[in-house]
């Protein structure tokens, strides 16, 4: 797993899963209290996660609220989007939406 990024936006990549629980959990909250407004948390590169990696994701939404902050996901995978959907957690979660394409103007 990798995570990059500032207090306003991290990217995360490969697998938060319990081995890489503890250290996304510490990058997380050290964005989150050293910043402002909302943290968005790209994950358009992340592989997957398992249970105790959206453990991970719903604490840092906890922690943003404390905060008086808000997590934004983006770029949820479509087979996480699924699970979100399924866990109901898409209705907590602040997730961005893909910008709608527009139909190009005939000519």
């Amino acid at each position: 797993m990798h995570i990059r990024g500032d207090h306003a936006e991290l990217v995360v990549g490969g697998r938060l899963d319990v081995r890489s629980a503890a250290d996304a959990r510490t990058v997380l909250h050290s964005a989150l209290d050293g910043g402002r407004g909302d943290l968005v948390l790209d994950l358009t590169e992340l592989d997957s996660w398992d249970a105790t990696g959206l453990g991970v994701i719903m604490g840092a939404h906890r922690r943003a609220g404390r905060t008086g902050r808000r997590l934004v996901l983006r770029g949820v995978p479509d087979r996480m989007q699924r699970l979100l959907v399924a866990t109901r957690l898409h209705r907590i979660l602040a997730i961005e939406e893909d910008c709608p394409r527009r139909p190009l103007p005939r000519v």
